[in-house]
């Protein structure tokens, strides 16, 4: 690491010191209560909104190459017919959930998107791909409102009390749950989130900024104020597909860069660290890196799910026209259906649907995953596959 890099002209944290009232039926040792009594340090972020961005020639000629790659994958992505900007979501939804340990396989994610029974994690992971969506669809305005419908769309069914506001409470990282005292990191006090908000927003809507580096930096600062009790890695990876999106890298699809950043998440954390020391190089050699992982694990993801594509429409028995063929498209973002949902999205009568899905079962593409007659659910076992392949890989050590 060259010595520009280390020392990346940025505004570090200051602190202040808060009071702490202590709940008296607490439980902790005595040791514990004491070390969470008094006052603590709360960080007091800088405004960024009108700082410069200064990297080395090194780190810049880094940032633009992966911009590029990001540009060109989301335009190759886009010209093909197929539903990939779906796939693309989820999958980075997925990532995103993993890198805050919330794990699940792609059959139990396609359970919880039909609305049937699934584990919880795939139903969290859910919300994520509706925070993503909303991400996307308001990149052309990124402001506090924007945010916090992302965080909404994120937690409204499964945290309905702590959407559609800032935190009205000091909250903390790591060093127990009686204070923030011995905490390895604690966000700015409650009373400062409105004002720093306002001061992200205007840094990540200024348009004199190149734009890889601007929503690393963004990204950082997001969870440096850490707006939200819960949830802010998840809508701060959603910011990072916002501001993609609202800087026109990507006009398609979200390039799942969270399944970058899960090749080493201790790098990425140790990344936030150093922002928050006035280093913002390793955060944005972090998300440029990201990026470049993304892309590659993106193409064998594409590239798989186009020899699926076509395998399986060797083996139907239909004309190109049919509700079946049309049903394959279907399957490569929902690859678990029922006759209800498949009548839905192909809108024909529900006895049409189970025909095709009947054919589909003959070609050995569908696999029925429910006992008895009634209310029956099919699994695309290849889809499934290939997604949890793409997982395997985003989770594997460079």
């Amino acid at each position: 690491m060259s010595t520009s890099e280390e020392k990346s002209p940025w505004p570090s944290l200051g602190y202040e010191e808060r009071p702490w009232h202590s709940v008296q039926d607490e439980y902790g040792s005595r040791t514990q209560k004491h070390l969470a009594a008094g006052p603590y340090l709360a960080s007091v972020p800088p405004l960024i909104a009108n700082q410069t961005i200064s990297l080395d020639s090194e780190l810049h000629a880094l940032t633009e190459e992966a911009a590029s790659e990001l540009a060109r994958f989301d335009a190759e992505v886009g010209q093909i017919a197929a539903p990939f900007a779906s796939i693309l979501l989820r999958t980075e939804s997925a990532s995103s959930s993993e890198i805050e340990n919330l794990t699940s396989g792609a059959r139990q994610i396609a359970l919880a998107e039909l609305g049937e029974h699934a584990s919880k994690n795939a139903q969290l992971i859910v919300g994520n791909v509706r925070a993503m969506q909303a991400a996307l669809a308001l990149s052309e305005s990124i402001d506090g409102h924007a945010i916090l419908e992302m965080h909404r769309a994120l937690l409204e069914h499964s945290n309905p009390d702590i959407v559609g506001h800032w935190r009205d409470q000091q909250v903390w990282i790591g060093g127990g749950s009686l204070g923030p005292h011995t905490a390895q990191f604690v966000p700015p006090h409650q009373d400062r989130v409105p004002a720093l908000m306002g001061d992200l927003v205007a840094f990540a809507n200024r348009v004199d900024l190149p734009v890889l580096a601007q929503t690393a930096i963004a990204h950082a600062q997001f969870e440096t104020i850490h707006p939200f009790p819960d949830g802010n890695g998840r809508v701060g990876r959603s910011l990072i597909q916002a501001m993609l999106r609202g800087g026109q890298l990507t006009r398609n699809v979200a390039v799942p860069v969270s399944a970058g950043l899960l090749h080493d998440t201790g790098r990425y954390f140790d990344a936030l660290s150093a922002y928050r020391s006035g280093d913002v190089a390793p955060i944005v050699r972090c998300i440029a890196d990201a990026s470049f992982a993304a892309v590659h694990n993106g193409r064998i993801l594409v590239d798989d799910l186009e020899t699926v594509q076509v395998e399986w429409r060797g083996r139907i028995r239909a004309r190109q026209d049919s509700a079946a063929h049309r049903l394959v498209d279907i399957l490569l973002r929902q690859p678990v259906i029922g006759a209800a949902a498949a009548s839905a999205q192909l809108g024909i009568s529900t006895v049409n649907a189970q025909v095709a899905i009947d054919r589909l079962v003959d070609a050995n593409i569908l696999t029925q995953i429910t006992d008895g007659r009634r209310n029956r659910i099919w699994l695309a076992k290849d889809v499934v596959r290939v997604l949890d392949e793409f997982a395997a890989r985003a989770k594997r050590r460079r």
